[in-house]
């Protein structure tokens, strides 16, 4: 199983926004072939530190996580975030 976290900075202009990219996110799960769980979440610290958004997704294999890369459920959500995001960190590994 691939364990893949994705943190990302939103851009001040967008910020307003981060509710309804948290529901982007969750409109993703049970509609992907190979994930098994999806969670995600907006930052309540707000520490210097702090990124905004969190996304934390479990899919059954390497191969379900690279289809994942270019589904169609997926695509307009990547999209949006590529468009509001100021940065982005991951990390995927296997659990």
């Amino acid at each position: 199983m691939i364990r893949h976290i994705v943190m990302f900075k939103i851009k001040d202009e967008y910020k307003d926004e981060i509710p309804q990219l948290v529901k982007n996110f969750y409109g993703m799960k049970g509609k992907i072939e190979g994930m098994l769980d999806l969670e995600a979440g907006a930052d309540v610290f707000h520490s210097e530190r702090s990124y905004d958004l969190a996304l934390i997704t479990v899919f059954d294999s390497m191969e379900s996580f690279l289809a994942y890369q270019t589904h169609p459920v997926h695509m307009p959500v990547k999209k949006r975030m590529h468009e509001v995001r100021s940065a982005s960190v991951a990390c995927d590994f296997e659990i």
